[in-house]
C-alpha cells in the first residue's frame, strides 16, 4: 500500500467526522485500514492538500490532548476551531472525549 492511498483515505475518514466531534488519530488510523499508523495519519494531516476543506482541527491525541505542532497555527488556533464548533475541553489543552468523541469504530 502506497503512502499516497493512506493519505488518500485518511482525508476521506477525517471528512466524515461531523463538527462538534472529534476523533483521535488511533481512530483515523483505524477507519482507514491501519490502526497502526496513528503516527502516518498525524504526516497526512500536516501535508492537508485543502486546508479548510479537510478538517485536521478535528484529530486528537488518544488522551484527548491538542496536537502542539497543529500545522495550521498551532494547538490555540486549533482549540479555537473546536470552540466555535462546541466542542466541550476538560482542562486547557484536552478535549473532553466522552462528550464529543466521534463514535466511529469505537468499541
Amino acid at each position: 500500500m502506497g503512502q499516497d492511498g493512506f493519505f488518500a483515505r485518511v482525508y476521506d475518514v477525517v471528512e466524515q467526522i461531523p463538527a462538534g466531534m472529534v476523533a483521535t488519530y488511533g481512530q483515523v488510523a483505524a477507519l482507514a485500514g491501519r490502526p497502526r499508523a496513528a503516527r502516518y495519519v498525524g504526516y497526512a494531516l500536516h501535508a492537508n492538500p485543502r486546508p479548510g476543506e479537510i478538517p485536521c482541527h478535528r484529530v486528537v491525541f488518544a488522551d484527548g490532548a491538542l496536537a502542539p505542532g497543529f500545522a495550521f497555527g498551532g494547538p490555540g488556533a486549533q482549540r479555537r476551531l473546536l470552540e466555535d464548533e462546541g466542542v466541550a475541553f476538560r482542562d486547557e489543552g484536552h478535549v473532553d472525549l466522552r462528550a464529543c468523541r466521534w463514535p466511529a469504530g469505537v468499541e
